[in-house]
């Protein structure tokens, strides 16, 4: 389910089946030397986090785009973001990235770091190809906590 209107109906409906949260971490560098890398990096996160909500619909909330810039980079911002959504009633939360520096709170809270792939030239099969790809690498990580009560 996604974070809007129709959805989050359904979702306190159903909010006793939908346990976990995905925050996508998207850095916005808009400096000339890497805007572009930024930008393949947002097309990538976003892109992943759909395609994760798709195969997961009814058992997990996709939230919007935590978005920073680098003076913005806090450590404490996904752990009090967390505590939320605990408080809300999510018991899994997870954030994934392709910024490497959110790995360093890996411990505090669950984040899934994975490189950026270019996907604005690829045409639509090779891009589902490559997302399925990227989900089987994160379904060990949501299985784990998922199993752990």
């Amino acid at each position: 389910m996604y974070f809007n209107a129709n959805d989050v109906t359904s979702f306190m409906a159903q909010k006793e089946f939908i346990d976990t949260a995905i925050v996508p971490l998207v850095s916005i560098d808009l400096t000339s030397e890497k805007i572009k890398q930024s930008g393949a990096e947002a097309d990538f996160l976003l892109s992943l986090t759909s395609f994760i909500e798709q195969q997961f619909k009814g058992r997990l909330l996709l939230l919007p785009p935590f978005s920073y810039s680098t003076i913005l980079k806090n450590e404490e911002l996904p752990q009090l973001l967390e505590s939320q959504l605990h408080n809300a009633g999510f018991k899994h939360v997870f954030f994934i990235t392709c910024d490497h520096f959110w790995t360093n709170i890996g411990d505090v809270v669950n984040v899934i770091w994975l490189p950026a792939i270019p996907l604005e030239s690829m045409d639509k099969g090779v891009k589902n190809s490559i997302l399925e790809d990227q989900l089987r690498q994160v379904i060990p990580t949501f299985s784990t906590k998922w199993a752990q009560i």
